[in-house]
């Protein structure tokens, strides 16, 4: 099962389940009943209706309110290429935030903001909170996931270095790309290593594997859960392996007609075009 969002003719957001061929969505609920039981939902096969695709407008199953927590450095080999690389790892993952209306869907466009020389790529995983959490142990969080998705944490690399704090980098218009949903039950357990993969115009640029994340999806969302409470629909970005374009000799950052495509096992093919900073006025 693949599920996304949608709207139809500007109404409310609705939960559906994707096709195998991707050309038509059946409906689970409305956003805030599928995640008032996402687990309950995602166990049972939709029985509504089949729509086209093309007469829905695509957008991420997010509630508004939920929290985006990302991440940093949770591949050894993307900490050794950066400027990080001269310090120990630390026993706490460094987190940071995104706002959830800076999250897209596959095929969306995305525009380089105008002080940037570019975007850089950031392939890797997203998992979706299903059950409260509080003060959790590893193996509970673990449990409360219902969901994983491909995600694309497109950076402005200049806006995240000017000053200590990443969230102006992080949060571009349109600059997190989502892929459809798959249950947890489906993909399985991180920590058996799928592999990640991105693609920027065909070319290979990142080549990992889940399992060599320093910090876990369990123990993260554990730690998280210690300090605010974690509620369904609360989604976690797992962080990118090696292989990002501002590390590189030269640096080599996404420009407008460039296409970046992030693959990883039993989730499918994220695929986005970048687009001049003109995109973000016309929307």
């Amino acid at each position: 099962m693949r599920i996304v969002g949608i709207r139809r003719e500007g109404g409310p957001v609705e939960v559906a389940s994707l096709s195998d061929d991707g050309t038509q969505v059946t409906v689970v609920a409305g956003l805030d009943e599928f995640w008032s039981d996402a687990a309950g939902l995602l166990s049972r096969e939709p029985a509504g209706p089949p729509v086209r695709v093309d007469a829905v407008e695509q957008v991420p199953p997010v509630l508004p309110g939920a929290r985006v927590v990302c991440i940093g450095l949770n591949y050894l080999k993307h900490v050794a290429e950066g400027s990080f690389r001269d310090q120990e790892i630390p026993p706490y993952p460094t987190l940071f935030a995104r706002w959830t209306q800076s999250l897209t869907v596959g095929g969306a466009e995305v525009p380089v903001p105008a002080d940037e020389d570019g975007l850089d790529w950031e392939g890797e995983v997203m998992a979706y909170v299903g059950a409260p959490l509080v003060d959790a142990t590893p193996d509970e969080a673990l449990a409360a996931v219902v969901g994983y998705s491909t995600f694309n944490d497109l950076t402005s690399r200049r806006a995240q270095k000017l000053t200590s704090q990443w969230i102006l980098g992080k949060n571009g218009d349109r600059s997190g790309p989502l892929g459809p949903m798959v249950p947890a039950a489906e993909v399985g357990d991180l920590r058996d290593g799928l592999r990640v993969r991105t693609r920027v115009n065909g070319e290979t640029v990142q080549d990992a594997r889940t399992d060599e994340m320093v910090y876990t999806v369990g123990d993260t969302l554990a730690h998280i859960s210690r300090t605010f409470t974690l509620r369904p629909g609360d989604l976690l970005a797992t962080g990118t392996p090696s292989g990002v374009g501002y590390a590189r000799t030269p640096p080599w950052l996404l420009q407008p007609g460039d296409v970046v495509e992030v693959e990883v096992d039993r989730l499918g093919v994220l695929r986005n075009s970048v687009v001049g900073t003109e995109a973000r006025k016309a929307v």
